[in-house]
């Protein structure tokens, strides 16, 4: 799924693949989308992009003198679970490329393509970054420190430290992979109370006698959680390509998983918090494991990855139930299945949660 690198990564590919572009004409859905219309039209624009935390700004920008006068568009995008951006010819556009953006003649027409298999992901017109969202741990680091840190008794921070890291309020840009690959590497156990784990974040100070130089290497050898949210998302970015997974490129995916230590690698433990969401670790998984839940290890030395590595949830189902459907009668005696409690959490909105397994009836 992508995170905020990916997101970051997005944007870069945006601005690099249409630096010099001049585009023109009406934007173009897809039928089948259930994203809105994009009400823009011009005979001459440019198309710019930036990235802040798991959302993508698209800025459509008319030139001089395009005709119909037309002031500036942006747009939102969530990527979901498979969205990402593609250039090709305007006649031999990618499968699901759900949102268009044609180049203006002369010279061949190409065409900026907002693709997405399995459609979780959206766009919103305004091109307002959405305001439950905390500050952006790749570009807003201080802020997004800060932020975290006075927050502390928000009931966040009640949950384990592997369930708090999703909640985008405070961690704008961490999703699974990065989750399991933080706590990897400090050792902390994916289901220890997130409070315990920061709190003594609030007292650490450097000692003022220590120079710049060391000040620095201090961070580098000793990082602390909040600063690994920062620094380990820069290391996927300084990967380059157009973000992880086959479809990017085999070479763009292997760089991806040599760097990966934990997550989904053989011989280390998962297990599934109280969303559904996978968390693999090693060691010890901490005291709010879940009750019941049982380590699944990846035993599989050098297995392949396939789609099911890189789909961090299954699909929600294509019609969910109603909620006041009655619960289906087994044999006399036997009680109702019971239906399953609902829970909260400032997660991705497109971040969709698992269904989960209903009892078995007689």
């Amino acid at each position: 799924m992508p995170e905020g690198p990916e997101l970051h990564l997005a944007s870069h590919f945006v601005n690099e693949a249409c630096k010099g572009l001049v585009f023109g004409g009406c934007v173009d859905k897809s039928p089948v989308s259930r994203n809105p219309e994009v009400p823009f039209e011009s005979s001459a624009y440019c198309i710019s992009a930036s990235a802040r935390g798991k959302e993508l700004r698209l800025t459509l920008s008319p030139l001089p003198g395009a005709q119909p006068p037309q002031e500036p568009l942006a747009l939102i995008f969530h990527f979901g679970m498979s969205g990402s951006f593609q250039l090709a010819p305007g006649d031999a556009l990618p499968p699901h490329a759900h949102l268009r953006f044609y180049t203006a003649p002369p010279g061949p027409r190409l065409a900026l393509c907002f693709v997405d298999i399995r459609r979780f992901g959206r766009w919103d017109l305004g091109g307002q970054w959405q305001p439950g969202r905390g500050p952006c741990v790749l570009l807003e680091y201080e802020q997004f420190r800060k932020n975290v840190l006075r927050n502390l008794a928000d009931k966040a921070f009640d949950r384990p430290i592997c369930e708090a890291l999703l909640d985008q309020r405070f961690f704008n840009g961490i999703g699974n992979y990065l989750r399991a690959e933080i706590l990897h590497r400090l050792k902390v156990p994916p289901f220890q109370k997130a409070r315990t784990v920061l709190e003594a974040l609030r007292q650490r100070r450097q000692s003022p006698e220590l120079t710049l130089s060391q000040k620095i290497r201090a961070k580098l050898w000793n990082p602390d959680l909040l600063e690994l949210c920062h620094s380990v998302p820069k290391e996927v970015v300084q990967l380059g390509g157009k973000g992880y997974g086959p479809e990017r490129g085999e070479e763009d995916f292997a760089a991806f998983r040599a760097w990966l230590r934990c997550y989904s690698i053989p011989g280390m433990s998962s297990l599934r918090d109280r969303h559904g969401r996978t968390i693999w670790f090693q060691g010890d998984a901490g005291p709010l494991a879940p009750k019941g839940g049982t380590s699944r290890m990846k035993k599989l030395k050098g297995a392949q990855w396939g789609p099911e590595d890189r789909v961090e949830d299954p699909p929600l189902p294509s019609k969910p139930r109603s909620r006041t459907r009655r619960a289906r009668r087994g044999p006399p005696g036997q009680p109702r299945a019971q239906q399953p409690k609902e829970t909260s959490i400032q997660q991705d909105p497109e971040d969709p949660p698992v269904p989960g397994k209903g009892k078995r009836m007689g």
